[in-house]
Protein backbone atom coordinates (compact mmCIF):
# COMPACT_ATOMS: atom_id res chain seq x y z
CA UNK A 1 0.00 0.00 0.00
CA UNK A 2 1.62 3.64 -0.94
CA UNK A 3 2.51 5.86 1.58
CA UNK A 4 0.37 8.70 2.57
CA UNK A 5 1.53 12.63 3.11
CA UNK A 6 -0.07 15.07 4.71
CA UNK A 7 2.67 16.79 6.52
CA UNK A 8 5.90 17.50 4.86
CA UNK A 9 9.30 19.48 5.88
CA UNK A 10 11.38 21.57 4.01
CA UNK A 11 14.52 22.61 4.90
CA UNK A 12 16.15 25.71 3.25
CA UNK A 13 13.64 28.90 2.54
CA UNK A 14 15.62 30.47 -0.15
CA UNK A 15 14.12 30.98 -3.58
CA UNK A 16 13.95 27.18 -4.08
CA UNK A 17 12.60 26.58 -1.00
CA UNK A 18 9.96 28.74 -1.00
CA UNK A 19 8.62 27.49 -4.49
CA UNK A 20 8.59 24.10 -3.20
CA UNK A 21 6.92 25.01 0.28
CA UNK A 22 4.20 26.86 -1.66
CA UNK A 23 3.87 23.69 -4.08
CA UNK A 24 3.32 21.32 -1.33
CA UNK A 25 0.43 23.85 0.34
CA UNK A 26 -1.23 24.95 -2.78
CA UNK A 27 -1.93 21.41 -2.84
CA UNK A 28 -3.12 20.86 0.35
CA UNK A 29 -0.61 19.80 2.70
CA UNK A 30 0.59 20.86 6.34
CA UNK A 31 4.04 22.33 5.71
CA UNK A 32 7.11 22.85 8.20
CA UNK A 33 9.87 25.13 6.86
CA UNK A 34 12.79 25.38 8.76
CA UNK A 35 15.82 27.84 8.21
CA UNK A 36 18.87 28.74 10.11
CA UNK A 37 17.80 32.06 11.93
CA UNK A 38 14.31 34.17 12.74
CA UNK A 39 16.21 36.52 9.89
CA UNK A 40 16.59 33.88 7.10
CA UNK A 41 12.87 32.54 7.78
CA UNK A 42 11.19 36.72 7.74
CA UNK A 43 13.09 36.21 4.31
CA UNK A 44 11.58 32.94 3.12
CA UNK A 45 8.17 34.80 4.39
CA UNK A 46 8.21 37.44 2.27
CA UNK A 47 9.19 34.93 -0.91
CA UNK A 48 5.77 33.14 -0.07
CA UNK A 49 4.17 36.49 0.44
CA UNK A 50 5.09 37.77 -3.18
CA UNK A 51 4.85 34.93 -4.65
CA UNK A 52 1.23 34.37 -3.68
CA UNK A 53 0.32 38.49 -4.28
CA UNK A 54 1.78 37.82 -7.11
CA UNK A 55 -0.92 35.02 -8.10
CA UNK A 56 -3.56 37.30 -6.67
CA UNK A 57 -2.93 40.03 -9.19
CA UNK A 58 -3.05 37.91 -12.13
CA UNK A 59 -6.21 36.52 -11.05
CA UNK A 60 -5.25 32.98 -10.22
CA UNK A 61 -5.63 32.89 -6.41
CA UNK A 62 -7.91 34.94 -4.33
CA UNK A 63 -7.09 36.43 -1.18
CA UNK A 64 -8.96 34.00 1.02
CA UNK A 65 -7.00 30.87 -1.30
CA UNK A 66 -3.63 32.56 -0.45
CA UNK A 67 -4.80 33.04 2.94
CA UNK A 68 -5.58 29.56 3.58
CA UNK A 69 -2.08 28.52 1.41
CA UNK A 70 -0.02 30.56 4.26
CA UNK A 71 -2.02 29.07 6.86
CA UNK A 72 -1.07 25.62 6.32
CA UNK A 73 2.71 26.94 6.61
CA UNK A 74 4.67 26.55 9.90
CA UNK A 75 7.64 27.86 10.07
CA UNK A 76 10.93 27.10 12.50
CA UNK A 77 14.59 27.28 13.23
CA UNK A 78 14.73 24.12 14.90
CA UNK A 79 14.94 20.82 13.24
CA UNK A 80 13.56 18.94 16.39
CA UNK A 81 9.77 20.49 15.02
CA UNK A 82 10.30 18.41 11.94
CA UNK A 83 10.06 15.07 13.65
CA UNK A 84 6.59 13.76 12.71
CA UNK A 85 6.35 14.60 9.18
CA UNK A 86 5.99 11.89 6.06
CA UNK A 87 8.63 13.52 4.04
CA UNK A 88 11.72 16.17 4.15
CA UNK A 89 13.05 17.84 0.96
CA UNK A 90 16.26 19.96 1.45
CA UNK A 91 16.45 22.78 -0.47
CA UNK A 92 20.22 24.36 0.96
CA UNK A 93 22.70 25.56 -1.27
CA UNK A 94 24.49 23.56 -3.41
CA UNK A 95 27.49 22.41 -0.85
CA UNK A 96 27.83 18.82 0.04
CA UNK A 97 29.36 19.45 3.24
CA UNK A 98 26.29 21.41 4.27
CA UNK A 99 23.38 19.06 2.98
CA UNK A 100 25.03 16.41 4.23
CA UNK A 101 25.35 18.20 7.60
CA UNK A 102 21.58 18.59 7.31
CA UNK A 103 20.76 15.28 6.24
CA UNK A 104 22.28 13.68 9.28
CA UNK A 105 21.12 16.10 11.58
CA UNK A 106 17.42 15.20 10.35
CA UNK A 107 18.17 11.88 10.47
CA UNK A 108 18.35 12.06 14.41
CA UNK A 109 14.79 13.89 14.65
CA UNK A 110 12.33 12.54 12.28
CA UNK A 111 10.72 9.03 12.75
CA UNK A 112 12.20 5.84 10.89
CA UNK A 113 9.99 6.18 7.93
CA UNK A 114 10.11 9.30 6.87
CA UNK A 115 11.88 9.62 3.55
CA UNK A 116 14.65 12.40 3.07
CA UNK A 117 14.90 13.99 -0.02
CA UNK A 118 17.71 16.52 -1.23
CA UNK A 119 16.78 19.09 -3.96
CA UNK A 120 19.86 19.25 -5.61
CA UNK A 121 20.34 19.37 -9.16
CA UNK A 122 23.77 18.25 -9.56
CA UNK A 123 25.47 16.43 -6.20
CA UNK A 124 25.81 13.08 -5.69
CA UNK A 125 22.90 11.53 -3.57
CA UNK A 126 24.88 8.27 -2.43
CA UNK A 127 27.15 10.39 -1.14
CA UNK A 128 23.97 12.40 0.99
CA UNK A 129 22.75 8.87 2.07
CA UNK A 130 25.60 7.39 3.69
CA UNK A 131 25.78 10.45 5.67
CA UNK A 132 22.31 8.75 7.15
CA UNK A 133 21.36 5.71 9.20
CA UNK A 134 18.40 5.16 6.07
CA UNK A 135 20.30 5.14 3.09
CA UNK A 136 17.83 3.12 1.72
CA UNK A 137 14.73 5.82 2.44
CA UNK A 138 17.20 8.92 0.71
CA UNK A 139 16.22 9.83 -2.44
CA UNK A 140 16.83 12.86 -4.67
CA UNK A 141 13.50 14.98 -5.87
CA UNK A 142 15.01 17.71 -7.85
CA UNK A 143 12.11 20.67 -8.55
CA UNK A 144 12.96 23.06 -11.50
CA UNK A 145 12.76 26.90 -11.06
CA UNK A 146 10.25 28.19 -10.05
CA UNK A 147 8.94 25.32 -8.67
CA UNK A 148 5.65 26.63 -8.49
CA UNK A 149 5.18 27.26 -12.50
CA UNK A 150 7.91 24.33 -13.48
CA UNK A 151 6.12 20.76 -13.78
CA UNK A 152 9.41 18.69 -14.26
CA UNK A 153 10.42 16.88 -11.27
CA UNK A 154 13.62 14.49 -11.09
CA UNK A 155 13.43 11.32 -9.07
CA UNK A 156 16.66 10.17 -8.55
CA UNK A 157 17.21 6.78 -6.75
CA UNK A 158 20.80 5.58 -5.67
CA UNK A 159 21.85 1.96 -5.96
CA UNK A 160 20.56 1.32 -2.39
CA UNK A 161 16.91 3.38 -2.91
CA UNK A 162 14.30 1.02 -1.62
CA UNK A 163 11.77 0.52 -4.98
CA UNK A 164 8.86 1.05 -3.21
CA UNK A 165 10.13 4.79 -2.14
CA UNK A 166 10.58 6.16 -5.92
CA UNK A 167 7.52 4.55 -6.25
CA UNK A 168 5.29 6.55 -3.75
CA UNK A 169 7.38 9.83 -4.68
CA UNK A 170 6.27 9.13 -8.28
CA UNK A 171 2.99 8.94 -7.34
CA UNK A 172 2.89 11.73 -4.81
CA UNK A 173 4.54 13.74 -7.38
CA UNK A 174 1.86 13.10 -9.94
CA UNK A 175 -0.67 14.14 -7.46
CA UNK A 176 1.13 17.79 -7.31
CA UNK A 177 0.23 18.53 -10.96
CA UNK A 178 3.96 17.73 -11.62
CA UNK A 179 5.73 15.42 -14.42
CA UNK A 180 8.13 13.31 -12.51
CA UNK A 181 10.71 11.15 -14.03
CA UNK A 182 12.69 8.55 -12.72
CA UNK A 183 16.75 8.23 -13.09
CA UNK A 184 20.02 7.18 -11.67
CA UNK A 185 22.22 8.91 -9.15
CA UNK A 186 24.52 10.39 -12.22
CA UNK A 187 25.83 13.76 -11.71
CA UNK A 188 23.50 16.53 -13.83
CA UNK A 189 21.02 14.05 -13.85
CA UNK A 190 18.84 14.29 -17.02
CA UNK A 191 17.97 17.77 -17.88
CA UNK A 192 21.18 19.24 -16.64
CA UNK A 193 23.82 16.29 -17.78
CA UNK A 194 22.10 17.10 -21.50
CA UNK A 195 21.86 20.87 -21.41
CA UNK A 196 24.92 21.93 -19.84
CA UNK A 197 27.35 20.37 -22.36
CA UNK A 198 24.98 21.99 -25.29
CA UNK A 199 25.92 25.21 -23.20
CA UNK A 200 29.53 24.34 -22.69
CA UNK A 201 29.98 24.26 -26.44
CA UNK A 202 28.04 26.93 -27.50
CA UNK A 203 30.64 29.08 -25.27
CA UNK A 204 33.44 27.28 -26.14
CA UNK A 205 32.20 28.41 -30.09
CA UNK A 206 32.10 31.86 -28.98
CA UNK A 207 35.54 31.70 -27.08
CA UNK A 208 36.79 31.12 -30.40
CA UNK A 209 35.16 33.67 -31.99
CA UNK A 210 33.62 30.73 -34.45
CA UNK A 211 30.40 33.04 -34.33
CA UNK A 212 29.19 36.23 -32.51
CA UNK A 213 27.05 35.95 -29.70
CA UNK A 214 23.94 37.35 -31.44
CA UNK A 215 24.62 34.54 -34.30
CA UNK A 216 24.86 32.02 -31.50
CA UNK A 217 21.55 32.19 -29.85
CA UNK A 218 19.82 33.50 -33.32
CA UNK A 219 20.57 30.09 -34.75
CA UNK A 220 19.17 27.60 -32.01
CA UNK A 221 16.39 30.19 -31.79
CA UNK A 222 15.18 30.61 -35.30
CA UNK A 223 16.61 26.69 -36.37
CA UNK A 224 15.21 24.68 -33.51
CA UNK A 225 13.05 26.70 -31.96
CA UNK A 226 14.61 27.00 -28.63
CA UNK A 227 12.64 29.67 -26.47
CA UNK A 228 16.37 31.13 -25.65
CA UNK A 229 19.42 30.96 -27.04
CA UNK A 230 22.34 29.02 -25.34
CA UNK A 231 24.41 32.33 -24.40
CA UNK A 232 21.22 34.26 -23.10
CA UNK A 233 20.53 31.32 -21.08
CA UNK A 234 23.89 31.04 -19.27
CA UNK A 235 23.53 34.78 -18.34
CA UNK A 236 20.20 33.98 -17.22
CA UNK A 237 21.23 30.54 -14.88
CA UNK A 238 24.22 32.21 -13.82
CA UNK A 239 27.96 31.89 -15.36
CA UNK A 240 29.23 30.82 -11.93
CA UNK A 241 26.22 28.18 -11.29
CA UNK A 242 26.85 27.19 -14.48
CA UNK A 243 30.57 26.84 -13.87
CA UNK A 244 29.95 24.26 -10.39
CA UNK A 245 27.77 22.01 -12.45
CA UNK A 246 29.99 21.62 -15.47
CA UNK A 247 32.62 20.63 -12.92
CA UNK A 248 30.73 18.56 -11.08
CA UNK A 249 29.26 16.74 -13.89
CA UNK A 250 33.58 16.44 -15.26
CA UNK A 251 34.76 15.40 -12.04
CA UNK A 252 32.15 12.30 -12.81
CA UNK A 253 32.18 11.78 -16.21
CA UNK A 254 35.88 12.97 -17.38
CA UNK A 255 33.72 13.51 -20.54
CA UNK A 256 35.68 16.47 -22.45
CA UNK A 257 32.17 18.16 -23.19
CA UNK A 258 31.32 18.57 -19.67
CA UNK A 259 34.97 20.40 -19.17
CA UNK A 260 34.25 23.89 -18.27
CA UNK A 261 35.57 26.28 -21.17
CA UNK A 262 38.28 28.70 -19.96
CA UNK A 263 35.90 31.55 -20.69
CA UNK A 264 33.91 30.20 -17.80
CA UNK A 265 36.29 30.84 -15.32
CA UNK A 266 37.74 33.98 -15.91
CA UNK A 267 34.64 35.88 -16.79
CA UNK A 268 33.51 34.81 -13.05
CA UNK A 269 36.75 36.17 -11.70
CA UNK A 270 35.62 39.59 -13.38
CA UNK A 271 32.49 39.11 -12.08
CA UNK A 272 30.73 39.00 -15.14
CA UNK A 273 28.51 36.25 -13.74
CA UNK A 274 25.31 37.36 -16.14
CA UNK A 275 21.50 39.11 -15.32
CA UNK A 276 21.96 39.00 -11.61
CA UNK A 277 25.25 40.70 -11.44
CA UNK A 278 24.09 43.03 -14.79
CA UNK A 279 26.55 41.47 -16.72
CA UNK A 280 27.52 38.60 -18.36
CA UNK A 281 27.61 37.03 -21.91
CA UNK A 282 25.01 39.95 -22.64
CA UNK A 283 24.96 43.43 -21.02
CA UNK A 284 21.77 44.45 -18.74
CA UNK A 285 20.30 47.83 -17.85
CA UNK A 286 20.72 46.72 -14.07
CA UNK A 287 21.84 43.69 -11.49
CA UNK A 288 18.64 41.23 -12.22
CA UNK A 289 17.17 43.01 -15.07
CA UNK A 290 16.60 41.08 -17.94
CA UNK A 291 16.53 43.63 -20.77
CA UNK A 292 19.76 44.20 -23.16
CA UNK A 293 21.46 46.98 -23.88
CA UNK A 294 24.59 47.55 -26.20
CA UNK A 295 27.44 47.45 -25.24
CA UNK A 296 31.39 47.22 -26.94
CA UNK A 297 30.29 43.76 -28.03
CA UNK A 298 27.04 44.29 -29.62
CA UNK A 299 27.58 44.71 -33.30
CA UNK A 300 26.33 47.23 -35.78
CA UNK A 301 24.06 46.47 -39.09
CA UNK A 302 24.78 42.49 -40.38
CA UNK A 303 26.48 43.80 -43.60
CA UNK A 304 29.73 45.80 -42.70
CA UNK A 305 29.51 49.41 -44.38
CA UNK A 306 33.31 48.70 -45.80
CA UNK A 307 32.10 45.68 -47.87
CA UNK A 308 30.34 46.49 -50.76
CA UNK A 309 27.23 44.61 -51.97
CA UNK A 310 26.47 42.62 -55.36
CA UNK A 311 23.73 43.17 -57.20
CA UNK A 312 21.40 39.75 -57.52
CA UNK A 313 18.54 39.96 -60.03
CA UNK A 314 18.21 36.88 -61.32
CA UNK A 315 18.75 33.56 -59.42
CA UNK A 316 19.35 29.49 -60.83
CA UNK A 317 18.79 26.94 -58.66
CA UNK A 318 20.31 23.42 -58.90
CA UNK A 319 18.11 20.70 -57.87
CA UNK A 320 13.93 19.58 -58.33
CA UNK A 321 13.96 18.18 -54.54
CA UNK A 322 12.35 19.29 -51.68
CA UNK A 323 14.92 21.47 -49.90
CA UNK A 324 15.49 23.11 -53.98
CA UNK A 325 11.79 23.80 -54.71
CA UNK A 326 11.21 25.56 -51.32
CA UNK A 327 14.06 27.66 -52.20
CA UNK A 328 12.87 28.59 -55.74
CA UNK A 329 9.73 29.84 -54.01
CA UNK A 330 11.45 32.20 -51.35
CA UNK A 331 13.38 33.32 -53.98
CA UNK A 332 10.45 33.81 -56.31
CA UNK A 333 8.24 34.73 -53.80
CA UNK A 334 10.54 37.81 -53.02
CA UNK A 335 10.42 38.92 -56.68
CA UNK A 336 13.44 37.42 -58.15
CA UNK A 337 13.65 35.74 -61.47
CA UNK A 338 14.63 32.08 -60.83
CA UNK A 339 16.09 29.75 -63.00
CA UNK A 340 14.99 26.21 -61.74
CA UNK A 341 17.34 23.17 -63.26
CA UNK A 342 16.36 19.36 -63.43
CA UNK A 343 17.89 16.25 -64.87
CA UNK A 344 15.00 15.90 -67.08
CA UNK A 345 11.46 17.85 -67.75
CA UNK A 346 9.48 15.89 -65.72
CA UNK A 347 11.58 16.82 -62.53
CA UNK A 348 11.54 20.13 -63.05
CA UNK A 349 7.86 20.24 -63.98
CA UNK A 350 7.03 17.76 -60.41
CA UNK A 351 8.81 20.93 -58.71
CA UNK A 352 6.97 23.85 -60.28
CA UNK A 353 3.86 21.69 -59.58
CA UNK A 354 4.87 21.49 -56.24
CA UNK A 355 5.64 25.12 -55.78
CA UNK A 356 2.10 25.80 -57.15
CA UNK A 357 0.50 23.45 -54.72
CA UNK A 358 2.26 25.34 -51.92
CA UNK A 359 1.45 29.03 -53.41
CA UNK A 360 -2.54 27.71 -53.87
CA UNK A 361 -2.91 26.51 -49.91
CA UNK A 362 -1.45 29.86 -49.04
CA UNK A 363 -4.08 31.36 -50.98
CA UNK A 364 -6.82 29.49 -49.43
CA UNK A 365 -5.38 29.73 -45.78
CA UNK A 366 -5.70 34.20 -46.64
CA UNK A 367 -1.84 34.39 -46.12
CA UNK A 368 -1.08 34.89 -50.34
CA UNK A 369 -3.22 37.22 -53.11
CA UNK A 370 -4.50 35.40 -56.51
CA UNK A 371 -2.12 37.96 -57.65
CA UNK A 372 0.87 37.61 -55.90
CA UNK A 373 0.39 33.61 -56.29
CA UNK A 374 0.53 34.12 -60.15
CA UNK A 375 2.91 36.66 -60.02
CA UNK A 376 5.80 34.45 -58.23
CA UNK A 377 4.82 31.72 -60.22
CA UNK A 378 5.58 34.05 -63.37
CA UNK A 379 8.88 34.70 -62.42
CA UNK A 380 9.93 30.60 -62.28
CA UNK A 381 11.55 29.33 -65.57
CA UNK A 382 12.81 25.63 -65.86
CA UNK A 383 15.26 23.67 -67.57
CA UNK A 384 17.15 21.13 -67.93
CA UNK A 385 20.39 23.26 -68.97
CA UNK A 386 22.89 24.26 -66.95
CA UNK A 387 23.98 26.65 -69.51
CA UNK A 388 21.00 28.69 -69.21
CA UNK A 389 22.62 29.77 -66.09
CA UNK A 390 25.26 32.06 -68.04
CA UNK A 391 23.69 35.38 -67.10
CA UNK A 392 22.94 34.90 -63.14
CA UNK A 393 23.87 36.80 -60.82
CA UNK A 394 23.79 33.77 -58.19
CA UNK A 395 23.66 30.15 -58.33
CA UNK A 396 22.59 27.71 -55.61
CA UNK A 397 23.03 24.38 -55.49
CA UNK A 398 20.51 21.85 -53.61
CA UNK A 399 21.48 18.82 -54.74
CA UNK A 400 22.15 15.53 -52.31
CA UNK A 401 24.74 15.48 -49.77
CA UNK A 402 27.42 13.71 -51.94
CA UNK A 403 30.50 15.23 -52.52
CA UNK A 404 31.69 14.39 -55.35
CA UNK A 405 28.69 14.98 -57.07
CA UNK A 406 28.63 18.91 -55.72
CA UNK A 407 31.89 19.36 -56.35
CA UNK A 408 31.34 18.38 -60.50
CA UNK A 409 28.75 20.70 -60.11
CA UNK A 410 30.48 23.60 -59.46
CA UNK A 411 33.54 22.43 -61.93
CA UNK A 412 30.26 22.84 -64.37
CA UNK A 413 28.76 25.70 -63.16
CA UNK A 414 32.62 27.61 -63.24
CA UNK A 415 33.23 27.25 -66.93
CA UNK A 416 29.38 28.31 -67.67
CA UNK A 417 28.57 31.50 -64.93
CA UNK A 418 29.58 34.84 -65.74
CA UNK A 419 32.52 36.58 -63.64
CA UNK A 420 31.19 38.30 -60.58
CA UNK A 421 28.33 35.70 -60.55
CA UNK A 422 28.04 33.69 -56.86
CA UNK A 423 28.07 30.45 -56.14
CA UNK A 424 26.59 29.01 -53.31
CA UNK A 425 25.54 25.58 -51.88
CA UNK A 426 22.94 24.25 -49.35
CA UNK A 427 24.92 21.94 -47.91
CA UNK A 428 24.31 21.12 -44.21
CA UNK A 429 27.26 18.81 -43.70
CA UNK A 430 29.84 18.92 -46.15
CA UNK A 431 32.70 21.37 -46.29
CA UNK A 432 31.91 24.56 -48.79
CA UNK A 433 35.88 24.83 -49.39
CA UNK A 434 35.68 21.11 -51.05
CA UNK A 435 33.21 23.05 -53.45
CA UNK A 436 34.98 26.16 -53.80
CA UNK A 437 38.05 23.93 -54.59
CA UNK A 438 36.52 22.90 -57.56
CA UNK A 439 36.25 26.07 -59.20
CA UNK A 440 38.89 28.48 -60.58
CA UNK A 441 36.61 31.42 -58.35
CA UNK A 442 36.84 30.54 -54.57
CA UNK A 443 36.74 33.93 -53.70
CA UNK A 444 33.03 33.27 -55.19
CA UNK A 445 31.68 30.71 -53.48
CA UNK A 446 29.40 30.99 -50.43
CA UNK A 447 27.19 28.20 -47.87
CA UNK A 448 23.66 29.42 -47.78
CA UNK A 449 22.31 26.74 -45.60
CA UNK A 450 18.25 26.68 -45.41
CA UNK A 451 16.49 25.26 -43.29
CA UNK A 452 13.68 22.60 -44.31
CA UNK A 453 11.28 23.21 -44.79
CA UNK A 454 12.42 26.71 -46.69
CA UNK A 455 9.21 28.67 -47.40
CA UNK A 456 8.56 28.44 -43.09
CA UNK A 457 11.99 28.26 -41.34
CA UNK A 458 13.48 31.77 -40.90
CA UNK A 459 16.75 30.68 -40.31
CA UNK A 460 19.64 31.36 -43.21
CA UNK A 461 23.29 29.59 -42.07
CA UNK A 462 25.76 31.89 -43.97
CA UNK A 463 29.08 30.05 -44.26
CA UNK A 464 31.98 31.90 -45.13
CA UNK A 465 35.44 29.26 -46.16
CA UNK A 466 39.10 30.89 -45.54
CA UNK A 467 38.57 32.30 -49.10
CA UNK A 468 35.12 33.41 -49.40
CA UNK A 469 35.70 37.38 -50.51
CA UNK A 470 34.39 39.77 -47.94
CA UNK A 471 31.71 41.63 -50.46
CA UNK A 472 30.79 37.80 -51.46
CA UNK A 473 29.66 36.86 -47.73
CA UNK A 474 28.23 40.89 -47.69
CA UNK A 475 26.17 40.34 -50.44
CA UNK A 476 24.75 36.82 -48.80
CA UNK A 477 23.75 38.05 -45.53
CA UNK A 478 22.11 40.99 -47.58
CA UNK A 479 20.32 38.82 -49.64
CA UNK A 480 18.91 36.83 -46.81
CA UNK A 481 17.08 40.00 -45.00
CA UNK A 482 15.58 40.57 -48.54
CA UNK A 483 13.98 37.00 -48.31
CA UNK A 484 12.26 37.82 -44.71
CA UNK A 485 15.11 35.48 -43.19
CA UNK A 486 16.78 35.69 -40.34
CA UNK A 487 20.87 34.95 -41.76
CA UNK A 488 23.79 34.03 -39.24
CA UNK A 489 27.12 33.91 -39.69
CA UNK A 490 29.88 31.14 -39.16
CA UNK A 491 32.89 29.59 -40.71
CA UNK A 492 33.16 26.22 -42.61
CA UNK A 493 33.38 23.65 -40.56
CA UNK A 494 31.18 20.55 -39.35
CA UNK A 495 27.86 21.36 -38.97
CA UNK A 496 28.06 25.07 -38.92
CA UNK A 497 26.35 26.12 -35.71
CA UNK A 498 23.24 24.58 -35.21
CA UNK A 499 24.17 21.13 -36.47
CA UNK A 500 27.47 21.18 -34.50
CA UNK A 501 25.42 22.10 -31.02
CA UNK A 502 22.41 20.07 -31.65
CA UNK A 503 23.86 16.69 -32.51
CA UNK A 504 25.97 16.34 -29.78
CA UNK A 505 22.96 16.62 -27.29
CA UNK A 506 21.17 14.00 -29.38
CA UNK A 507 23.88 11.35 -29.19
CA UNK A 508 24.57 12.40 -25.02
CA UNK A 509 20.83 11.34 -25.23
CA UNK A 510 21.38 8.28 -26.83
CA UNK A 511 24.22 7.26 -24.93
CA UNK A 512 21.78 8.20 -21.57
CA UNK A 513 19.85 5.65 -22.86
CA UNK A 514 22.31 3.12 -23.64
CA UNK A 515 23.40 3.54 -20.48
CA UNK A 516 19.82 2.27 -18.82
CA UNK A 517 20.11 5.36 -17.16
CA UNK A 518 16.43 6.39 -18.08
CA UNK A 519 14.11 5.58 -20.24
CA UNK A 520 12.96 7.17 -23.64
CA UNK A 521 9.78 8.78 -22.43
CA UNK A 522 11.39 10.19 -19.35
CA UNK A 523 14.25 11.66 -21.01
CA UNK A 524 12.06 13.07 -23.65
CA UNK A 525 9.17 14.43 -20.97
CA UNK A 526 12.42 16.08 -19.47
CA UNK A 527 13.67 18.09 -22.47
CA UNK A 528 10.44 18.99 -23.29
CA UNK A 529 8.98 19.63 -19.44
CA UNK A 530 12.05 20.51 -17.53
CA UNK A 531 13.77 23.05 -20.53
CA UNK A 532 10.45 23.68 -22.70
CA UNK A 533 11.83 22.49 -25.70
CA UNK A 534 9.75 22.13 -28.68
CA UNK A 535 10.32 18.16 -29.19
CA UNK A 536 12.23 15.57 -27.22
CA UNK A 537 16.06 14.32 -28.45
CA UNK A 538 13.92 10.76 -29.51
CA UNK A 539 11.19 12.23 -30.75
CA UNK A 540 13.58 14.82 -33.21
CA UNK A 541 15.97 12.20 -34.07
CA UNK A 542 12.89 10.06 -35.28
CA UNK A 543 11.82 12.66 -37.45
CA UNK A 544 15.02 13.60 -38.82
CA UNK A 545 15.72 10.56 -39.65
CA UNK A 546 18.27 8.34 -37.51
CA UNK A 547 20.94 7.34 -41.15
CA UNK A 548 21.15 11.70 -41.24
CA UNK A 549 21.95 11.59 -37.82
CA UNK A 550 24.40 8.86 -37.43
CA UNK A 551 26.03 10.82 -40.95
CA UNK A 552 25.98 14.07 -39.36
CA UNK A 553 27.24 12.36 -36.32
CA UNK A 554 30.19 11.12 -37.81
CA UNK A 555 31.17 14.11 -39.71
CA UNK A 556 31.39 15.81 -35.96
CA UNK A 557 33.57 13.29 -34.70
CA UNK A 558 35.41 12.92 -38.24
CA UNK A 559 36.07 16.93 -37.61
CA UNK A 560 36.55 17.02 -33.91
CA UNK A 561 38.17 13.85 -33.17
CA UNK A 562 36.30 13.90 -29.58
CA UNK A 563 35.30 10.94 -27.73
CA UNK A 564 32.18 13.00 -26.52
CA UNK A 565 31.43 13.42 -30.38
CA UNK A 566 31.38 9.71 -30.83
CA UNK A 567 28.06 8.23 -32.53
CA UNK A 568 26.84 6.52 -29.88
CA UNK A 569 26.59 2.45 -30.72
CA UNK A 570 23.10 1.71 -30.09
CA UNK A 571 22.04 4.50 -32.96
CA UNK A 572 24.65 2.90 -35.38
CA UNK A 573 23.27 -0.84 -34.16
CA UNK A 574 19.55 0.95 -35.13
CA UNK A 575 20.58 2.58 -38.68
CA UNK A 576 22.15 -1.24 -39.36
CA UNK A 577 18.79 -2.81 -38.66
CA UNK A 578 16.93 -0.66 -40.87
CA UNK A 579 15.05 0.98 -37.84
CA UNK A 580 15.63 4.57 -39.43
CA UNK A 581 12.49 6.75 -37.59
CA UNK A 582 9.42 7.91 -38.43
CA UNK A 583 10.21 7.18 -42.30
CA UNK A 584 10.52 3.71 -41.62
CA UNK A 585 7.97 3.10 -39.09
CA UNK A 586 10.44 1.86 -36.70
CA UNK A 587 12.93 3.92 -35.02
CA UNK A 588 13.42 4.32 -31.37
CA UNK A 589 9.63 4.23 -30.99
CA UNK A 590 7.63 2.06 -33.37
CA UNK A 591 4.95 3.93 -34.90
CA UNK A 592 1.77 2.75 -36.19
CA UNK A 593 1.05 4.40 -39.35
CA UNK A 594 4.27 5.72 -41.73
Amino acid sequence: MAREFRTVGVVGLGTMGAGIVEVFARNGLQVIAAEVTEEAVARGRTHLETSTRRAIDRGKMTEEQAGELLGRITTTTSMADLADVDLVVEAVPESLDLKASVFAELDKHVGPDTILASNTSSLSVTELAVRTQRPGKVVGMHFFNPAPVQKLVELVRTVVTEPDVVEDLQAFAATLDKVPVVIGDRAGFIANALLFGYLNHAARMYEERYASREDLDAAMRHGCGYPMGPLALLDLIGLDTAYEILETMYAQSRNLMHAPTPLFKQMITAGLLGRKSGRGFYTYEKPHSSKVVPDAETPGALVSDEAPVREVQRVGVVGTGTMASGIVQVFASAGFDVVVRGRSDSKVGASIAGIKKSLEKAVVRGRLTEEKRDATLGRITGTTRLEDFADVDLVVEAIAEELEVKRAVFGALDEICKPGAILATTTSSLPVVECAAATSRPADVVGLHFFNPAPVMKLVEVVSTIGTAPDVSATALALCEKLGKVPVSCGDRAGFIVNALLFPYLNDAVKMLEAHYATADDIDAAMKTGCALPMGPFELLDVVGLDVSLAIERSLYKEFRQAGFAPAPLLEHLVTAGRLGRKTGHGFRDYTSR
